[in-house]
């Protein structure tokens, strides 16, 4: 059922049949920019601190012009939504796929993560009094229904990371670990995108952040948790990079952390399957599957091992076959 025809069921008839579906919509809906130009109705509760100011937003939207079933946008059929950044200015239409509305932001503020939510933009807080031609027409009231599937704090990070080492140092551990964490979430975000290069710088300025306070003795076995997981990423992402030796390397200094980590030792072992180190990918993997016997991807990774090793062998012998056997019709060295 489409959201205009969800509308006409949901709402009891008024006793002004002049009122259109919205405006009898907004007389149960909250007032969040005081002067009733964005109106908010929740659907399904969040969970969690708001959207922060200048945040970076994971959402999924349809907006609706009144009287029409489809929406003239929407991303919901995407596969994988792109984050929107807050902050950088209302009434800007970039695209299909990247809209941002001065009353978008403020309905965004409003959310937490996991909260759907329906909102009617009044004109000064959507497309104005000329519209957006072909599609929105002049002095419009839009609805949109926006799902809030997450937000990263990109302006304490970004604000972070543009100070001086030596500035950095004056704050406190647990903002360091934040911040790392915010730069790690971003790198994830990125690795899902496939944009694995972009994830990698994300990574490295979260190791490099937190390899910052491994100076400092007293707060290493704080440290270390979050620097492991960065590296386990460093790991996976050079894997899909096709660089199994740098995999390799970040894999090893989880081990030095954590020697029995599962994750760890796959990333290795992965690794050195692509170096065609057939042995030290062998040691690696079954180290794995010491610690996590009924791991699939562990297993498969055996079975592959073995599959290349016998091929590995196979060509081996072949070439030896090819060196060692006797020329045909040739003449024998030496004689009489």
């Amino acid at each position: 059922m489409s959201v205009f025809s969800r509308l006409r069921n949901g709402i009891p008839p008024s006793r002004d049949n002049c009122r259109s579906p919205y405006e009898r919509l907004s007389l149960r809906m909250l007032d969040i920019s005081g002067d009733r130009g964005v109106l908010k109705d929740i659907i399904r509760e969040g969970a969690g601190d708001p959207v922060t100011p200048d945040a970076s937003v994971l959402v999924k939207y349809s907006g609706y012009l009144e009287h029409m079933d489809k929406p003239f946008d929407s991303n919901y059929f995407r596969k994988a939504p792109r984050l929107m950044k807050l902050g950088e200015g209302p009434h800007v239409l970039h695209g299909k796929e990247d809209i941002t509305l001065w009353g978008m932001e403020l309905g965004l503020l409003s959310m937490r993560r996991g909260e759907l939510a329906r909102f009617l933009f009044k004109p000064t807080y959507a497309y104005g009094t000329l519209g957006c031609p072909p599609l929105i027409p002049p002095n419009a009231t839009v609805l949109f229904e926006i799902e809030l599937i997450d937000f990263l704090d990109s302006a304490e990070s970004d604000k972070f990371c543009a100070l001086s080492a030596e500035q950095q140092e004056q704050f406190p551990l647990q903002k360091v670990l934040k911040v790392a964490a915010t730069e790690r979430e971003f790198g994830n975000y990125l690795f899902r995108q496939n944009r694995f290069c972009d994830a990698k710088v994300r990574y490295k300025r979260a190791l490099l952040l937190l390899h910052r306070r491994l100076a400092i003795c007293e707060e290493q076995h704080l440290v270390e948790p979050a620097e492991l997981l960065v590296l386990l990423n460093l790991s996976f992402v050079y894997l899909k990079l096709d660089r199994p030796a740098m995999a390799l390397r970040y894999g090893e200094q989880a081990l030095l952390i954590d020697q029995r980590n599962a994750k760890a030792l796959f990333r290795c072992g992965q690794a050195c399957l692509l170096l065609t180190e057939y042995e030290q990918a062998r040691d690696f993997l079954v180290r794995a599957q010491k610690e996590q016997p009924c791991n699939h991807d562990i297993n498969n990774e055996l079975k592959k091992l073995s599959s290349h090793y016998r091929d590995y062998v196979d060509r081996e012998k072949e070439m030896c076959h090819r060196m060692f056997a006797p020329c045909g019709g040739g003449s024998s060295v030496g004689g009489n």
